[in-house]
């Protein structure tokens, strides 16, 4: 299996590995991702082996043909993925990224995406073995004894608001996070990694009742928090996939990307446990298929547009 980033994509491919390794007898899954985010999956059973890289693929390439494998399932479908293929020299299947069906839709009219979800086209390239949906979700596992020495008093009832994305076109802006902690008459954990520690900080200072896990917990014990959560506010990032994974009621706020690209949290068998919180018919969205570090526009409406009480009220839903 190859998946090399990030959070959120490695998370998606999660039913591909559960489904092949329980409806398949005999199988030997193994996984190639970038190091730094081989802790995702270092829990998950269904997956024999983790193999990683730091910067290139030639530094795994000599070992990895020594295992003489029958099957890559490419879930990346990259140039770097399509190199190791080659070297490998065995057959190979590959998830659609559909790009210019993504690109139709961000710089055209036309909209061809298909209305299913992605994990639904990364379970497409296991179908030729008779694989097929379970339906039971994404898997998040967590390590054993992960509540033992956690770094913050976790209260009994929560509300989880995670702060960071991988750009800033998909972040919750800070003034937004402000009015919304005001308005809710409830506990608040702050989620986020290290370029989230100012936002966090400030928000502190504001709101000095708010708890504030940022710099001190690592993805494992942020999951936690997302499970043990009642409420997760969250913009389209990794941890709205965890959440999903743990079926934690989410409310996933999106800014320059739609859920149309098929990456809305995934949770069929609760399907009643999330709410999309969006600007529509916004000509400018989606600007892009993942995102920019600042809004091309200049007027960051897809964001600064977005109801408060919309949110404060989907949240006082679920908590009620």
């Amino acid at each position: 299996m190859l998946r090399f980033s990030s959070i959120g994509d490695i998370v998606l491919t999660s039913p591909v590995y559960r489904c092949l390794y329980e409806q398949k007898e005999g199988v030997s899954i193994h996984l190639l991702t970038k190091s730094k985010f081989a802790t995702i999956m270092e829990f998950n059973p269904y997956i024999d082996k983790i193999w990683t890289f730091e910067k290139k693929i030639n530094e795994v390439v000599s070992e990895l043909k020594k295992e003489k494998y029958n099957l890559i399932i490419d879930l990346h479908n990259n140039l770097r993925t399509r190199e190791l293929s080659f070297k490998l020299g065995i057959t190979v299947h590959r998830f659609n990224k559909l790009n210019i069906q993504k690109w139709l839709k961000v710089n055209t009219p036309w909209d061809l995406l298909p209305k299913e979800h992605i994990v639904e086209r990364y379970l497409r390239t296991i179908n030729h073995l008779g694989v097929y949906n379970d339906f039971k979700g994404l898997d998040y596992f967590l390590p054993p004894t992960i509540e033992k020495k956690f770094p913050i008093k976790i209260p009994s009832s929560f509300v989880a608001i995670a702060l960071g994305a991988s750009y800033q076109t998909k972040v919750i802006p800070f003034e937004k996070i402000d009015k919304i902690i005001r308005k809710l008459n409830t506990t608040i954990i702050l989620l986020g990694g290290p370029n989230d520690k100012k936002t966090a900080t400030k928000l502190k200072e504001k709101h000095p009742q708010i708890i504030n896990s940022v710099g001190k917990t690592n993805l494992h014990q942020s999951a936690y928090l997302v499970k043990k959560a009642n409420v997760i506010i969250t913009p389209d990032t990794g941890l709205m996939h965890i959440a999903a994974a743990f079926q934690t009621p989410t409310i996933s706020i999106w800014g320059n990307t739609v859920p149309e690209f098929g990456m809305f949290p995934y949770m069929p068998k609760q399907p009643d446990n999330f709410e999309v919180i969006q600007v529509n018919n916004l000509k400018c969205r989606p600007c892009s298929k993942i995102g920019y570090q600042e809004c091309p526009k200049k007027h960051f409406r897809c964001m600064n547009d977005i109801d408060v009480d919309e949110v404060v009220n989907k949240v006082s839903g679920y908590l009620s």
